[in-house]
């Protein structure tokens, strides 16, 4: 019997996941399989509690499954704790435990394309991406991390967990219509939420960093490759935390390039055919 691995969450059917995880599986020559399962919120209990555990080794979660998990398992990563989220379920002779691949992931993503200082970043968001990106800014030298919400009001518990970094950075909270500002903006937001008037204010940070992946290019992130800021991508992001998943349930080191290869030829078909 193969052993099985997936992507969860809701929607899920845009994720990227099963082909850089599959790729990676085809080097290391393993029988494993990755699929992308849609699991909305309320859901996730019951799906863990139905798998078979002989036959199930790991769980990437997406939204907005990455806080929900933290009341299903107990067993969980330092990063996990710091974020209040996880994005990795790991099977282990029937037992569970709970990684945050996103926060090393994201620190990894940016140092691959920029080596400058980082001492300021603003965040727009506040969900739990937003929460593990804002303590990669901390990991990465930001002293004062700002987050720009939709709803402030709702980022209570992301700065909470930003300020848990052991820097102790200071955190601001506002909301999208007040100025960018820092060495680096991370957008965590949709795509949908990225008006002219934004956009423009983000262009003011040397360095931009957008999460998403899909769809791609987003304005903010069509902007900054047009005006020629450091771009990191969603696909960046994406390819770093599943090497780092991979590498956790394989026991092996993942094939980062081809994961890169395989995850960039599927990004580049998905924006032909759009």
């Amino acid at each position: 019997m193969a052993t099985r691995c997936a992507v969860l969450g809701d929607p899920i059917a845009h994720s990227l996941s099963p082909v850089l995880h599959r790729a990676a599986y085809d080097v290391l020559g393993l029988d494993w399989t990755y699929d992308a399962v849609r699991v909305p919120s309320g859901g996730l209990a019951d799906l863990l509690a139905g798998l078979d555990r002989g036959s199930w080794r790991g769980l990437s979660l997406t939204m907005p499954l990455k806080r929900e998990v933290l009341d299903l398992v107990e067993d969980r990563s330092e990063a996990v704790r710091l974020a209040g989220a996880a994005n990795t379920v790991v099977l282990d002779d029937g037992r569970a435990r709970l990684d945050n691949t996103d926060l090393p992931g994201a620190v990894a993503a940016v140092r691959e394309r920029w080596d400058g200082d980082i001492d300021t970043a603003t965040i727009l968001g506040a969900g739990a991406t937003a929460a593990s990106t804002g303590l990669a800014m901390a990991e990465l030298g930001a002293r004062e991390i700002t987050l720009l919400a939709r709803s402030p009001e709702r980022a209570a518990a992301t700065a909470a967990a930003v300020r848990r970094h052991p820097s102790h950075p200071v955190v601001l909270v506002g909301d999208l219509s007040q100025a960018v500002v820092g060495d680096v903006v991370v957008s965590t937001i949709p795509a949908a939420a990225q008006d002219a008037a934004l956009v423009r204010r983000c262009l003011a940070a040397p360095l931009v960093f957008e999460v998403l992946y899909d769809p791609w290019p987003t304005p903010l992130a069509a902007a900054a490759r047009e005006t020629g800021i450091v771009l990191v991508g969603g696909l960046d992001l994406l390819v770093h935390q599943a090497v780092l998943q991979v590498e956790l349930f394989t026991g092996l080191e993942a094939p980062l390039a081809a994961m890169r290869a395989a995850g960039a030829t599927a990004l580049e078909a998905r924006v032909s055919a759009s």
